[in-house]
């Protein structure tokens, strides 16, 4: 039996310090902690430890990701309160084990919804809070404005950021989106797609991290898990970003319903 534990004073969604909305390839470097539910799940090899894929806090118990950032014969952790990847000891930051790995019922190679049980309940603060979980089956306009961020390349091929990137990515509606010179059938209702432009998208290293949107009570939710772009570049044109829909999954709308 899956338990969610609800969440503290801190609520979710609403950071102490709130983002700098401008408009993860051709992103922006966040404000410090402006993301507080933003995690990088991180792999061992040898000695050390290296950013795989990006993440998000949905309860002070239970981090949302891919399951394809998961691999059965590796070591992972979840790094919460990071904005630079390359320093160590970060005040307001913790890494934590999964203590259980739960992959969605219906997962496939789209399909890509994992949650990780953390070993310790993560404490809230101003530096780490979770993400509100949009109603179960809403489905947001076409052109809404959202934010994708995460850690992945700067540019197709580029290098891994160290400073955690923001970027702004509309919703594309799914009638768009499906188009054949678009993704066509490869697109589902159980996915979000966002971008397009051919200029700002999610990268290599940004799976698994959220698309966030902003409700008209200010506080934001995760509306997707990002999935999957184009083998041919990381922002081309007519393909933009693909995420998993999370409000298709009634078992996380409900933890934020229950709370």
């Amino acid at each position: 039996m899956t338990m969610y534990c609800c969440l503290s004073a801190y609520g979710c969604g609403l950071p102490t310090y709130p983002p700098v909305l401008t408009r993860v390839v051709g992103g922006d470097d966040v404000r410090e902690h402006s993301w507080p539910w933003q995690v990088s799940l991180q792999y061992k090899s040898g000695s050390r430890f290296y950013h795989t894929c990006g993440g998000t806090l949905i309860s002070d118990q239970w981090v949302l990701t891919a399951a394809h950032c998961i691999g059965s014969s590796r070591t992972y952790r979840v790094y919460l309160g990071k904005h630079s990847l390359e320093t160590d000891n970060e005040a307001g930051s913790i890494a934590i084990s999964p203590a259980k790995i739960v992959v969605h019922p219906n997962w496939d190679s789209y399909r890509i919804r994992i949650r990780h049980s953390l070993s310790t309940p993560v404490k809230l603060s101003n530096t780490i809070m979770p993400a509100c979980l949009p109603p179960s089956g809403q489905v947001l306009p076409h052109d809404s404005p959202c934010y994708v961020t995460g850690w992945g390349r700067l540019w197709t091929g580029g290098p891994i950021a160290d400073i955690l990137q923001q970027a702004l990515l509309p919703v594309v509606g799914h009638s768009t989106c499906s188009r054949p010179d678009w993704w066509g059938s490869l697109v589902t209702n159980s996915m979000v797609c966002a971008g397009g432009d051919g200029q700002l998208a999610s990268c290599n290293g940004d799976s698994g991290g959220p698309l966030n949107c902003q409700t008209s009570d200010g506080s934001w939710d995760v509306v997707g898990v990002v999935s999957f772009g184009s083998s041919m570049g990381c922002n081309y044109p007519k393909k933009p970003s693909v995420f998993t829909r999370v409000t298709l999954n009634p078992t996380l709308a409900a933890n934020r319903a229950n709370c």
